[in-house]
């Protein structure tokens, strides 16, 4: 036969502390004391700066190639020539990279900080300039 409903532990009913010593050892969460992210300025921040300096953010070197630069497809400007009224117009791209994927149609100055080597030669070969800003 099947136990529905378990008995009742009626032996802590109507006490304060029902086992557990003292009644603060009964809060919820409370005292748990530097447990998660209780004190989390106060004792724990002692750690930081005595232990574990290097986790406090602060300045230092960057590393050589942390500057990144966008990245643009000879298509996607093919599009920009398309749009211009311009004979040959000149195009700007600050901190963008030319990468060698589709062709353009007419010939244009193309002016960014770096062009992939399929990229100048094709730029060359439409009758346009490829300039490397600083």
């Amino acid at each position: 036969m099947v136990v529905r409903q378990h008995k009742r532990n009626r032996k802590y009913l109507g006490t304060r502390r029902w086992g557990v010593g003292n009644i603060k050892n009964a809060r919820g969460k409370g005292c748990r004391g530097g447990v998660g992210m209780a004190g989390s300025r106060k004792h724990k921040f002692t750690f930081l700066t005595a232990k574990a300096p290097w986790l406090i953010r602060h300045p230092g070197f960057s590393p050589w190639d942390s500057v990144k630069r966008d990245e643009i497809t000879l298509r996607e400007i093919d599009v920009m020539i398309r749009k211009s009224s311009e004979q040959k117009p000149s195009i700007d791209l600050k901190n963008y990279k030319v990468l060698s994927n589709g062709s353009i149609s007419r010939p244009a100055t193309i002016k960014a900080h770096a062009f992939s080597e399929k990229a100048g030669e094709k730029i060359k070969s439409a009758g346009g300039e490829a300039v490397v800003l600083q």
